[in-house]
């Protein structure tokens, strides 16, 4: 069942308005006359329940095996009669798009709720939490300030971060009813969403498809390096492969840049068996995104 995907700087009030999606869903799940949404039950996932402490954000191999462990716990709880609030940071482009595509691949309907918090009300949110609690709730301000200079604001144009509702701090509650009837409907019908051959998982993907993933995405970033080098000081710019066009920042763009760029993809897309007419403009479309 649906997946709703909390996202927002630390501290933001994440879990406070995860909670007050939970109890609507609760009290609408409660009211339901139809037998296949009375059934629904609702679960919560974040720091608190997989027993997670804030500390974990310093370092980068504890923070990466706690998106791991929020990974394989929306993972296992995405099921028929499941709904899940994933509850976390989820400040990673790519690691939203992971969980996107976990839904899609049970034919489950997502979403993207943006917790909207400025970021220096979030400190003072912070400072409190670190000051009045014992133990302090709050995020060392080293890890807070790495946090927030890191995060990567959803952008409900991209497909893995859409629909896109985002909660201004001031709004007493989140657009729960909006929320719900884009994940179950207006007239109580479950939605189902088509797997593509993006998400649909194969076995034992063949080794033709698994060279031509290689192959594919090294051209890209090889033909986007060999731009950059005849294009030297220019500031941005558009570089024309095949059919597509890769759009660069501002800023010049490395080649470890890329190269992480690239591994994410391959990583995500290894077990897929995506057609191979459509890599190249995938990948393309994943570059574009991570680079905006």
């Amino acid at each position: 069942m649906p997946l709703i995907l909390i996202s927002g700087y630390p501290s933001s009030g994440k879990t406070y308005r995860s909670n007050q999606l939970l109890d609507f869903f609760n009290a609408k799940i409660k009211a339901a006359t139809e037998s296949h949404i009375s059934r629904l039950n609702v679960v919560l996932i974040n720091d608190q329940t997989l027993g997670l402490s804030k500390d974990v954000y310093g370092e980068a191999r504890p923070e990466k095996d706690a998106r791991a462990a929020e990974y394989s716990a929306v993972k296992r709880a995405l099921g028929r009669d499941t709904m899940v609030i994933a509850d976390g940071l989820n400040y990673i482009k790519g690691f939203r798009y992971q969980l996107y595509c976990e839904a899609k691949a049970v034919q489950t309907p997502s979403c993207v709720v943006h917790v909207g918090t400025p970021v220096d009300k979030c400190k003072e949110i912070n400072a409190e939490l670190l000051s009045d609690r014992d133990p302090p709730e709050g995020y060392p301000e080293d890890i807070f300030d790495n946090l927030v200079y890191r995060y990567e604001e959803p952008n409900g144009m991209t497909r893995w971060d859409s629909p896109l509702f985002t909660v201004p701090y001031d709004d007493a509650m989140p657009p729960c009813e909006e929320i719900w009837n884009s994940l179950i409907g207006t007239e109580g019908e479950l939605k189902k969403v088509k797997p593509n051959a993006a998400t649909v998982m194969k076995t034992a993907p063949g080794s033709d498809y698994l060279y031509e993933l290689d192959k594919i995405t090294q051209e890209v970033m090889t033909a986007v390096i060999a731009w950059q080098k005849d294009h030297v000081g220019e500031f941005g710019g558009q570089v024309p492969i095949g059919d597509t066009t890769v759009e660069l920042p501002v800023s010049s763009v490395t080649l470890p840049q890329l190269q992480r760029i690239r591994r994410q993809f391959i990583s995500l897309n290894r077990q897929h068996n995506l057609a191979k007419s459509r890599i190249h403009g995938s990948f393309v479309e994943y570059l574009n995104s991570n680079l905006a």
